[in-house]
């Protein structure tokens, strides 16, 4: 660049360019946020100051464009850049968000590869040398052999008032005697390319092995469409498409007019001095504007006039445009390439979509990615512009705008960031759909601190306990809820012994007009909920009410899910989630048509205060776990009065069922002190009363009544906390072999707490609470909670173990799968397919120990065969 800096005429000095710049961007990465926007405004004001004499030595030596509007672009390059950027922060943290844990830090990229095309010599390297300075960046500038003095003038005054503002002394170069051999060098040598010229340029940088930020060729085609203000369409046209005779790469190549307007349009433009070729004079500027299928580089950037001189035409001096009325837009016309001159094609459509039509190919013929251009109504024709904006596969759609200025952005349109270097996205072949900005010239360092997100603690918002409580409970359907019409769910046992009964009759005295569905079988189908969702529909009311076992609330629940939203598509409810508040498919919200209820007539399941309803596919014989706070009852109503004649097997059943779940919650990566109160307490109550409970029935009602709320705070725990595999395999257990789901939790327990309570498991369960496995410390203060005694926390895991092992033998729950008459063939037939579906299970997720297939299996072997070797894979 000579002047004291180094001339870079062959590789050697290059090379040593390269390293003298390397070593300033070194030093200016250090320069602080202050010391940058110092020298990037020393820089642009240099290059605006110089903006006319640079114009100058640009057409002086290019001999292409327009010296005024070569001025209009340095300033603009200068100027509007500037503005744009001269508060940005490009130093440190760019972005902080302390509650989140979240910090953005600006890092330089390093040494930038500035390809100038012959086009726009110094305007764009004031742009590109300004984005560099305001980056932290050094730039290397390779210009394009015929501008190359005029560029390297832009880069000697920018950088004289950059290190004069402070700026390292070789933090800019410029190639003095540029040769595609240098320009490969640097692409090779740089950290990244900013390319613009034409397809073979950017191609090669592309092709450089180095991150490129290339543009791609512009066919701009120009709609005018019926609504348009002819006056004001052909005025932006001309304005742009004369700006520096044409040069800009988006400017206008191509006007399509409809046939209602087309007159109008054609007087327009003839009226701003525009010429039309006549059939003879079109073919001869065909011949001279492309010669073997390329731009002729004689005609870039010369006057409209000269161009006809140059293909033998004779048109006036004044003559701004040459209009060519031709009908093909395929490449075979000519007059449908890029010329970068003031010549327009000009195209007749038969309708806005055949506009759009022609639009689209003359895109696709060498302008894919970059602009498009609409005069329209936009108002009114709003339906028009989304359908030209759909079908243009560019990355510019400007509206009633000179293209030239408006691509460029921020003159015609403030928020279009100003650029004079415009991506083209893929359509393109470009990294980049947008224009050019000093984002894509930093290496963005993001901190991302460890957080715990928001928990929480949903209960359904009334909970009504103790014995005897149902009919004072059910006053506030009415006087609450304002209910009229109620329809029951339960199961057939419950409905012809007349537990429903007690229900029925206050819905009467309170007026309330009521229906029961009773065909709930112990493991309720998809087909039965929606048949009761049918009978819903036909009866229409405003409060469900659901009463039993889990079996009957949770099909309730999915009743009432379809009630409420028929439209709702099952899977997409069943769809599994890692974070319930983050699922793919939003649950549909209830309530619109009625609010649930839910009563307990067993003290185990808890669905009565939970978010979950488990429902078997009878086609394929899955069991799904369904999951979102939308299906938590409005009211729960744990009335220990229904759960007094419950059978010795359903009382240990659905009280070991309650004892997995506080003890899943209390293991859960989930778990919080709130569930994690609900969990030690329902243990120690069950612990105490469900012997009793099942020796003495309805003899011992307070050991009815502890049992019953001891599930419901499990239910309130687990609702909350999630539960774990052990319930995963029990879903699917249940779901293979017919067992009562209790039961199949009751079998697989002991084998989940020894799986979890491994202190140094093969993989762990992800959740920003999780910290590391303690799930062996967890289990220890259950023990403590207990009183069961233990030195260690070992001691502690198997005394726990074995006072799960003695409350189900106390209760009459066998040892093994085996024992309930499981066929040991059909079992290990079906344990890989059983395996795989417990491992897909909703309630996986929750687990502290994240299991493997291979792991199920062992346990569900473990739990078939009974021992803690059972029998290995």
């Amino acid at each position: 660049m000579k002047d004291g800096y180094g001339q870079i005429d062959g590789l050697e000095s290059l090379e040593a360019a390269i390293g003298r710049a390397r070593a300033a961007q070194k030093q200016f990465a250090a320069f602080s946020q202050e010391q940058v926007d110092r020298i990037f405004f020393e820089a642009a004001k240099a290059a605006n100051g110089a903006r006319i004499p640079l114009a100058k030595a640009a057409v002086a030596e290019t001999g292409m464009g327009v010296f005024e509007d070569k001025v209009i672009k340095n300033h603009f390059a200068s100027e509007y850049v500037y503005n744009a950027y001269k508060n940005a922060k490009t130093v440190g943290t760019v972005e902080e968000d302390a509650a989140a844990g979240i910090k953005k830090i600006a890092e330089p990229i390093g040494v930038i590869c500035a390809v100038i095309p012959t086009t726009n010599p110094t305007s764009t390297a004031i742009f590109k040398i300004l984005l560099a300075l305001k980056t932290r960046n050094g730039v290397i500038l390779s210009p394009h052999p015929r501008a190359k003095a005029c560029t390297a003038l832009a880069a000697r005054i920018m950088l004289e008032a950059a290190v004069r503002a402070g700026a390292p002394k070789n933090i800019i170069a410029c190639i003095d005697a540029p040769s595609l051999e240098l320009t490969n060098t640097l692409m090779r040598e740089s950290d990244v390319i900013l390319a613009t010229g034409g397809p073979g340029m950017v191609k090669s940088a592309y092709s450089s092995g180095k991150p490129a930020l290339g543009v791609g060729p512009g066919n701009t085609p120009a709609i005018i469409d019926d609504s348009a203000d002819i006056r004001a369409a052909v005025s932006s046209i001309v304005h742009s498409k004369t700006f520096d005779n044409g040069m800009i790469c988006a400017s206008e190549q191509s006007v399509i007019a409809g046939g209602a307007i087309y007159a109008k349009v054609k007087r327009a433009f003839a009226e701003a001095n525009c010429y039309f070729l006549k059939d003879g004079e079109i073919d001869k500027v065909r011949k001279t504007m492309i010669i073997n299928g390329a731009l002729n580089a004689k005609i870039v950037g010369q006057r409209a006039a000269a161009i006809a001189a140059l293909a033998g035409v004779s048109v006036p001096e004044n003559t701004k445009i040459l209009i060519g009325e031709v009908e093909s837009v395929e490449l075979s016309e000519e007059f449908a390439h890029e010329k970068l001159s003031p010549v327009l094609a000009m195209y007749k459509a038969a309708d806005f979509r055949d506009a759009t039509d022609k639009a689209a190919r003359l895109i696709a013929d060498g302008g894919y990615g970059h602009t498009a251009s609409i005069f329209i109504d936009a108002a009114a024709q709003s339906g028009k512009l989304s359908d030209f904006c759909a079908r243009m596969k560019t990355c510019r759609i400007l509206v009633n705008t000179p293209a030239s200025q408006g691509a460029i952005g921020d003159i015609y349109n403030f928020r279009l960031t100003p650029s004079l270097t415009l991506g083209c996205g893929s359509w393109g072949g470009n990294s980049v759909s947008e224009n050019v900005g000093i984002k894509h010239l930093l290496n963005i360092k993001t901190v991302a601190e460890r957080r715990e997100n928001m928990l929480w603690f949903k209960t359904p918002q009334k909970v009504y306990i103790k014995k005897g409580c149902l009919p004072l409970a059910l006053e506030e359907i009415k006087t609450e809820f304002r209910a009229q019409r109620a329809f029951i769910v339960t199961d057939a046992f419950l409905y012809k012994n007349g537990y429903t009964k007690p229900v029925a009759d206050k819905l009467d005295a309170l007026g309330i007009a009521h229906t029961t569905f009773f065909n709930v079988a112990p493991d309720p189908t998809l087909a039965c909920a929606r048949e009761g969702a049918a009978a819903m529909r036909a009866f229409e009311p405003d409060c469900v009410i659901a009463l039993g076992g889990g079996s009957a609330m949770d099909a309730g629940k999915i009743m009432w899910a379809l009630y409420e939203r028929p439209d709702a598509d099952f899977a997409d409810m069943a769809m599994r989630f890692m974070d319930i508040r983050k699922r793919v498919c939003p649950f549909p919200n209830l309530r619109q048509k009625a609010r649930f209820v839910a009563v307990p007539t067993t003290a185990g399941t808890g669905s009565e205060v939970t978010p979950f309803a488990v429902i078997t596919d009878e086609k394929t014989g899955v069991k799904y776990p369904l999951a979102d706070y939308e299906l938590l009852p409005d009211m729960a109503v744990v009335d220990a009065d229904l759960m007094m004649d419950a059978p010795k097997g359903l009382t240990a059943a659905s009280g070991v069922d309650a004892v997995t779940h506080a003890l899943e919650a209390y293991a859960s990566m989930l778990a919080t002190d709130f569930t994690d109160g609900l969990g030690l307490r329902s243990l120690k109550l069950m612990f105490e009363y469900l012997p009793r409970a099942y020796d003495g029935g309805a003899n011992d009602p307070v050991a009815r009544e502890k049992t019953a709320h001891a599930a419901t705070m499990a239910g309130m725990a687990f609702a909350n906390a999630f539960l774990g595999v052990c319930h995963s395999m029990a879903h699917k257990l249940g779901a293979f072999f017919h067992l009562p789901h209790g039961v199949a939790n009751a079998l697989l327990i002991e084998e989940v707490l020894r799986f979890n309570a491994e202190p140094a498991p093969p993989k762990m369960g992800t959740f920003p609470q999780y910290a590391y496995p303690h799930t062996l410390a967890r289990y220890a203060e259950v023990a403590d909670s207990l009183g069961l005694g233990g030195r260690t926390d070992g001691e502690k895991l198997e005394k726990l173990i074995r006072a799960v092992a003695d409350l189900k033998a106390r209760v009459g729950i066998k040892n093994t799968i085996r024992d309930y008459g499981v066929d040991e063939k059909e079992f290990l037939s079906r344990l890989d397919e059983m395996s795989e579906q417990a491992f897909d299970d909703q309630c996986t997720g929750a687990n502290p120990r994240y299991p493997l297939i291979a792991e199920i299996k062992q346990m569900y072997l473990n739990a078939f065969y009974g021992g803690r070797e059972g029998r290995k894979l």
